[in-house]
């Protein structure tokens, strides 16, 4: 296997199944009963856990101002997130199977912020890129409205 298949494998197929277990277990979280506070304050403790696992299997322990800034921005954005899906389950009860489609949505976003923001354009087909982006909006659409 390649580099760059065994890095599509690790960072892609195997995530994509994670984050479709954890757009899973929204549901029956809200349906056991857990405050969104509370919900987010358990989900903290399981990212703490497994962040120390990493910190002390992986030896690499480099931390600067800006990334800390950054990784608590993905942290915060990523908790709203999850904080705005559970709120829709539980308050809603808007069926996860038409919620997961929309907000993996967000591919497209990071898609269009990576090639313009981190210029990565330079090294993509663009076309392609344009092209299943388009796709991924119409799926997620198509679902939303069944």
């Amino acid at each position: 296997m390649t580099p760059q298949a065994t890095g599509l494998l690790i960072g892609g197929l195997i995530p994509a199944l994670l984050f479709g277990l954890s757009g899973f277990f929204i549901k029956p979280a809200s349906q056991a009963g857990i405050g969104i506070g509370l919900y987010l304050v358990v989900i903290g403790i399981s990212i703490t856990l497994a962040g120390l696992m990493y910190f002390f299997v992986f030896p690499d322990k480099t931390l600067s101002l800006r990334s800390g800034v950054y990784s608590s921005l993905v942290g915060l954005t990523w908790a709203i997130a999850v904080a705005l899906i559970s709120f829709a389950v539980a308050q809603y009860g808007t069926p996860i199977s038409k919620l997961v489609p929309l907000y993996n949505m967000n591919t497209i976003v990071a898609v269009f912020l990576g090639l313009f923001l981190l210029a990565e354009w330079k090294d993509m087909n663009t076309t392609k890129l344009l092209i299943g982006s388009l796709m991924v909006i119409a799926g997620g659409s198509l679902v939303a409205t069944s």
